[in-house]
């Protein structure tokens, strides 16, 4: 693998960001789209005089007047030598025209994005290389503007991003995601635009302008592809990846990246949930963003500065030298999983064998003013990530399965499915799942959940109403995740029709969709017999089909408690081989307060007490703090509050 060709450490930007630094000049222009509508745009240069700079181009929604950090502006500007354009998006904010909601960033009649790129390319001070950079919405834009192929976009860094608004943003199997879309249209001052998608539920052209899936052709880019597990956008982000890497346009085919950890949508969150996945830190990466604009913006080599794929393998996240909790690199996602059959059975049973004799269905009522509440999952403005279902599951509506406790390790990576007979005695209906992985102390810990609306089980561009009471076969997408089911625990799988307000509740009632008619109580039938067996197909990586598990010398736990004020206790995990290390305490100047010499240590776990003094007993002050266990190259960190 390549050398990378700049490495700026964390510590590098809390320097920058401490030192106040302010090395740029600053000019704000209104930038002329084809149209004639003229965009806010604000662009930061070194205070340097350069003769041809690259650039960094960030299109936001949100104001660009908060698009980046002064700090931010400083590293990449003085420190790095790039030009930074922050742009308002059509109709927000400084700009002129009308808020289009990305249908003008694009490939359309009106392409904001492709302008954009060419006339920065075009000034006197520009190097004619303009790469894009953004998460969420400003993530979009640029892999919207990648699909208009604008010849002078040299990459894209696009952190938790949709590519095909209606399927991974809008409408998840049909049904509406209401938190999701209602929540974000509010707080962005858009509820006007509520009904345009009421009144475009089917899969159509409209929306052929913000599916980037069409046209993978047409990117010729590199895009480094950045996601969580638990993001609202996973699928969309997956999808990108893999169908611009192996069918995308010369310069984008072959040299996609990506990267996926135990992440919500802020994946700068260290919780996923009520979680905390040991080692999965995002902000480790941050020279990886770094370096892949020094390479495609300045350095052109044509490759890739660190492997195609890294993804993080969950595990039991107590269990920091447990199965899993690891990063895996590679060379393409998915690693060549099996599709293994997990059978529904009576007695809440979950097994690999089919059933061999007729089962009766089991049963339940749901009824749309009493829906299933949601507890996490990829959400946005309501609480998000892996989050125990016992409160869920002990409804009359919630059918549970589960295995028996896992004698040895499951590896799940790769996308999951639901492939499920069913009926209902009413015309329309939503059909939910939640896979989960239960602990040994009980908890049900949510790992992906899915819905089918079943008039769209067939399709996303018709409608399809349901024949009351016949027995049909529904197929509930959960996404994708990776994953080790631990010995010990059990996989268990729910099934309900509601999961409220994460997605919209079907009235049952077969009427009009979004109308506001009184809804019914639904009688549902989940079959699993011989004939209409009902199964969780997950993705099974054998033993052959993931890289073997480095040696760990020594591992570091999260201290507790955290936040702190007298003291905490600093957990340390050693092996038997494992040779000198140290443990230092660093404040957010990244000077050393404290450390301590582990010399030859025994195997097992080791207490580590700091009391909040420095190496002169001074009491060190309220703030963050970074514990660092290292020994030669290799090192682990975890972040430490005090709070007094």
């Amino acid at each position: 693998m390549r050398k990378p060709i700049c490495k700026i450490p964390l510590l590098l930007l809390i320097l920058a960001a401490a030192a106040g630094l302010n090395a740029f000049d600053k000019q704000t222009v209104m930038m002329p789209m084809r149209d004639g509508v003229r965009l806010a745009t604000d662009i930061y240069r070194p205070s340097v005089s350069i003769d041809r700079l690259p650039c960094i181009l960030v299109r936001t929604p949100y104001g660009k007047k908060i698009g980046m950090e002064a700090w931010m502006l400083s590293l990449l500007t003085d420190i790095l030598q790039y030009a930074v354009v922050l742009q308002d998006t059509r109709g927000r904010y400084g700009s002129e025209g009308v808020d289009s909601l990305y249908f003008s960033d694009g490939w359309g009649a009106v392409r904001d994005g492709y302008d954009s790129v060419e006339w920065l390319a075009a000034r006197s001070w520009s190097n004619g290389r303009i790469g894009m950079f953004g998460a969420s919405a400003l993530g979009i834009t640029g892999i919207l503007a990648a699909g208009a192929a604008p010849p002078h976009l040299s990459c894209v860094v696009a952190i938790v991003t949709a590519s095909n608004l209606y399927e991974d943003a809008v409408f998840y199997g049909g049904e509406y995601q209401h938190a999701l879309v209602n929540g974000w249209l509010e707080e962005t001052g858009n509820e006007d635009l509520i009904p345009f998608f009421r009144n475009h539920h089917d899969f159509g052209p409209v929306f052929d302008r913000v599916n980037l899936t069409t046209r993978f052709d047409s990117v010729r880019v590199p895009i480094f592809h950045i996601g969580g597990w638990h993001d609202i956008f996973i699928q969309g982000t997956l999808n990108a990846f893999t169908g611009l890497q192996a069918s995308g346009g010369a310069g984008a085919r072959g040299n996609q990246a990506l990267l996926v950890g135990p992440w919500v949508h802020n994946i700068l969150d260290e919780n996923c949930g009520e979680l905390s996945f040991p080692g999965s830190q995002a902000s480790v990466f941050i020279d990886d963003i770094v370096n892949w604009f020094e390479v495609w913006l300045k350095d052109r080599s044509g490759r890739i500065p660190f492997p195609a794929v890294r993804y993080y393998l969950m595990g039991d996240a107590e269990r920091a030298g447990g199965p899993g909790n690891r990063w895996i690199s590679g060379s393409s996602w998915p690693s060549e999983p099996e599709a293994v059959p997990y059978y529904l059975s009576g007695g809440g049973r979950l097994a690999t064998t089919p059933p061999r004799q007729d089962e009766p269905p089991d049963a339940f009522d749901f009824d749309p003013l009493d829906p299933v509440p949601t507890l996490g999952g990829r959400n946005l403005n309501i609480p998000a990530g892996s989050r125990d279902q016992r409160p869920a599951e002990g409804r009359p509506d919630v059918l549970v399965y589960e295995t028996e406790i896992l004698d040895d390790s499951v590896v799940v990576a790769g996308r999951v499915f639901v492939r499920l007979w069913a009926s209902s005695d009413g015309p329309d209906t939503d059909f939910t799942a939640k896979l989960c992985d239960v602990y040994p102390d009980g908890r049900s810990m949510l790992v992906a959940d899915g819905i089918v609306q079943a008039r769209h089980r067939n399709s996303l561009t018709a409608e399809e109403l349901l024949t009351p009471g016949e027995p049909e076969r529904f197929t509930i997408d959960l996404w994708s995740t990776a994953l080790v089911f631990a010995p010990g625990h059990r996989i268990r799988l729910d099934v309900s029709s509601s999961n409220w307000p994460r997605f919209s509740v079907n009235p049952n009632t077969g009427g009009p969709f979004g109308s506001d008619e009184p809804g019914r109580i639904a009688r549902q039938n989940v079959y699993h017999d011989a004939s209409r067996p009902s199964f969780l197909e997950l993705p099974i990586l054998r033993p052959t089909g993931i890289p073997e598990e480095p040696h760990r010398r020594f591992a570091l736990g999260r201290n507790y408690p955290n936040p702190f004020n007298s003291s905490t206790v600093i957990p340390v995990f050693l092996d038997a081989s494992t040779g000198r290390l140290e443990l230092e305490i660093i404040d957010a100047f990244g000077r050393r307060l404290r450390s301590w010499r582990l010399p030859n240590s025994a195997a097992g776990q080791h207490l580590i007490r700091w009391d909040g003094l420095d190496e002169s007993g001074r009491d060190a002050p309220s703030g963050v703090y970074v514990a660092r266990l290292r020994s030669g190259r290799s090192v682990e960190t975890v972040k430490i509050i005090r709070l007094r």
